[in-house]
């Protein structure tokens, strides 16, 4: 049978996907705290940059060939090279390649880690750490201006911090006959958790989902889940009453987010590890080389959009400024209308410069930015939004195995590599 340009990467990917996602696999987390212990401590660079091949292990990054003279139009250096950092830090970063392992509030980026610390966005130092702060493969949700943990103390709780200061503002507790509280999705009024129903013997068999109010931490509904599904691999979003989620058993779950009521699930036909988008009404889930749109309400049909083979998968999709973005494993990268599927444009650009398919992106100063899952042929991905031209690709060349992620605050994109967090111009 015949295979796509990438489908031999996209084995790879997906096995070291399934790991990732898994919430804290023995092998990856073995490897992770080596990586961590063996790092540099040296962590302040101001704005180096340069063709080093990345390799001393301090904080000097590769920017692809980018001059002195730093970012000139659309964030990009001179000759359309990738910009030079503004700073470069080494973290105590442990991350899973989940996209909300980084974030950025409050002024400051915070990548998932023991400790939990703090980066002043526009300088990289440090302005608060918290011990114990981040469960690692757990998310970091922020809604209502709150930075939302699960406690790494494991103690059945889980707390809300203000990013800019670090300062605890909130706390809940679901109950002693619960385990592992695990913070899954946030609105103004209320965080969404998932966690084990303890049996007799300390075993557990099922989980719970529940909905805290996230003024006064009080229990607003709990629901049990159905034998057999799991705490790990959910990725879930809210969209006014709805609270939508995916899990590794590739269902695709609505529930009413004021009851906690199911309103509608779906077992979907293939899994992209459980991405998905949300926009407006609708629900837009690949499922290999189909993407399909599901009403919110009712969970039926609304359009799908195929690949040219059925080889070629479709990969996690976005939606930015009203632009559903998505790239597939023949490195073919679309935008369409997300009301409707309806292309916009699509571009082989990631295909024509050997780029490594984006999993993640963000969109910050007229420019896309997508992250890879590997390092090699990968990194961040600077992208003409109207067009798909690559404009420039940033890479720190330190071929650390871990998933890259990005992150805006509007006025920077910070890009984290394994222990490495950039922050580069907008």
């Amino acid at each position: 049978m015949a295979r796509g340009r990438d489908s031999v990467q996209g084995d790879r990917f997906s096995r070291r996907r399934a790991l990732r996602l898994a919430g804290g696999g023995l092998t990856l987390a073995v490897l992770a705290v080596g990586a961590a212990g063996c790092r540099e401590d040296g962590s302040e660079v101001g704005g180096s940059g340069g063709s080093g091949d990345g390799a001393s292990g301090g904080d000097k990054a590769t920017t692809g060939g980018a001059g002195k003279d730093g970012a000139g139009k659309d964030g990009a250096g001179k000759d359309g090279q990738a910009p030079e950092p503004l700073w470069t830090k080494t973290t105590s970063a442990l991350t899973y390649g989940d996209n909300d392992e980084l974030v950025a509030a409050g002024g400051v980026v915070i990548a998932s880690g023991e400790p939990l610390a703090a980066l002043n966005a526009t300088s990289g130092k440090e302005q608060w750490s918290l011990k114990d702060g981040a469960v690692p493969g757990a998310p970091m949700l922020l809604g209502k201006g709150t930075l939302y943990l699960a406690s790494a103390g494991y103690d059945g709780t889980v707390a809300g911090y203000d990013p800019a200061s670090g300062k605890e503002t909130w706390r809940s507790h679901l109950g002693k006959e619960y385990r592992q509280p695990r913070p899954i999705a946030a609105d103004d009024e209320q965080l969404y958790v998932v966690a084990e129903i303890l049996e007799a013997d300390g075993s557990s068999k099922t989980n719970v989902i529940a909905a805290l109010n996230s003024t006064t931490g009080r229990l607003a509904w709990k629901e049990q889940r159905d034998l057999g599904t799991e705490e790990n691999g959910i990725h879930a979003q809210v969209q006014g009453r709805h609270l939508v989620y995916t899990d590794f058993k590739k269902n695709l779950t609505v529930r009413d987010t004021a009851t906690g009521k199911q309103v509608w699930t779906h077992r979907t036909t293939k899994t992209n590890y459980g991405f998905f988008a949300v926009y407006k009404d609708l629900v837009i889930v690949p499922q290999g080389p189909k993407l399909q749109a599901f009403s919110l309400a009712d969970g039926s049909a609304k359009w799908s959009v195929e690949t040219a083979e059925s080889y070629v998968a479709f990969k996690e999709p976005a939606v930015l400024d009203d632009v559903l973005y998505i790239a597939d494993s023949d490195r073919t990268l679309r935008a369409l209308d997300p009301r409707t599927g309806k292309k916009i444009w699509q571009s082989d650009s990631l295909a024509d410069a050997k780029l490594t398919v984006p999993r993640q992106y963000v969109k910050a100063g007229g420019l896309l930015y997508a992250a890879t899952a590997l390092d090699e042929q990968g990194g961040v991905i600077a992208i003409d939004p109207k067009t798909g031209a690559v404009r420039w690709t940033f890479n720190d060349k330190s071929g650390d195995y871990h998933a890259w992620l990005v992150a805006t605050d509007g006025k920077h994109v910070f890009a984290l590599h394994g222990t490495k967090l950039h922050a580069l111009p907008v």
